[in-house]
C-alpha cells in the first residue's frame, strides 16, 4: 500500500475496515452474492466519498484505487472465507 496515505491514514481506519470486514462477512453468511455485495459497498462508499469530498478528490481516490488493481495490491489481500 502506499506509505504516503498509511502516514495520513485516521487513526479510527482500522477500526472501519473491521466493520466492514463484519458487514461482509454476515452478507456471505446470508448467501448474498459476492457482486451483489461488493456493488453495494462500492456505491456505499462512493455516495459517502461524495457527500465527503469534491469531484476531484474522490476521481483521485479512484484513480489510487484503479492504480492498486493494477499494481496487483488486491492479490496480497487476505482472503474471506469461500460461499458454500
Amino acid at each position: 500500500m502506499n506509505q504516503e496515505f498509511d502516514a495520513d491514514a485516521p487513526e479510527d481506519l482500522s477500526y472501519a475496515g473491521s466493520v466492514v470486514d463484519k458487514a461482509i462477512e454476515y452478507m456471505i453468511e446470508q448467501k448474498i452474492n459476492p457482486i451483489s455485495a461488493a456493488s453495494a459497498l462500492l456505491g456505499g462508499a462512493l455516495g459517502l466519498l461524495s457527500r465527503s469530498m469534491d469531484d476531484h478528490a474522490v476521481a483521485q481516490v479512484l484513480r489510487q484505487a484503479l492504480a492498486s488493481v493494477e499494481a496487483g495490491e488486491l492479490r496480497d489481500l487476505p482472503t474471506l472465507p469461500r460461499r458454500s
